[in-house]
């Protein structure tokens, strides 16, 4: 069955994640919460492409890309990274003692000190379950492509320096 096949498996931060798909009506609900959260600072990040002249917002700096993000709620974040991520079971982590499912408490043990990771393996599993998702709501907004880990990778090293 679909549901139970792993669609892809990644490597983050030295851990290995097993990514399954959502059940259909799970995945429908989802992605009416990944709209409502993503359009938003979608159409926060597009103007500040344009203003520098960009069609790409990979080159839009830290500072920027934060306050077209500060509208977001960091509520409505976190109860979307939990449906992606642990509500389902449909995420498994290879650990010491085996393959195990991602819970909240391996999540908080895994991620603590590396926030940025559980964003990634997010999109992660938003690219293994919905597809063209970010090219379709890129092209809503003018956009060729987002490709949002690597925005967010270059955000960070932005930030390291």
């Amino acid at each position: 069955m679909k549901q139970h096949e792993i669609k892809s498996e990644k490597e983050i931060g030295g851990v290995t994640f097993y990514i399954r798909a959502f059940p259909a009506f799970t995945a429908a609900n989802i992605s009416g919460e990944l709209a409502a959260v993503l359009a938003p600072a979608m159409a926060g990040i597009v103007p500040l492409a344009a203003q520098r002249g960009q069609a790409d917002v990979m080159n839009i700096d830290v500072s920027q890309f934060s306050s077209a993000m500060a509208g977001l709620s960091g509520d409505k974040v976190e109860i979307l990274l939990k449906k992606l991520l642990t509500k389902y079971g449909n995420i498994s982590i290879e650990t010491d003692d085996g393959v195990k499912p991602l819970d909240n408490d391996l999540a908080n043990e895994v991620f603590c000190g590396d926030v940025q990771n559980m964003f990634v393996l997010a999109f992660e599993v938003i690219r293994a379950n919905f597809g063209g998702f970010f090219e379709n709501l890129a092209g809503q907004f003018g956009l060729q492509k987002v490709d949002i880990p690597t925005m967010m990778k270059a955000a960070q090293a932005d930030t390291e320096n």
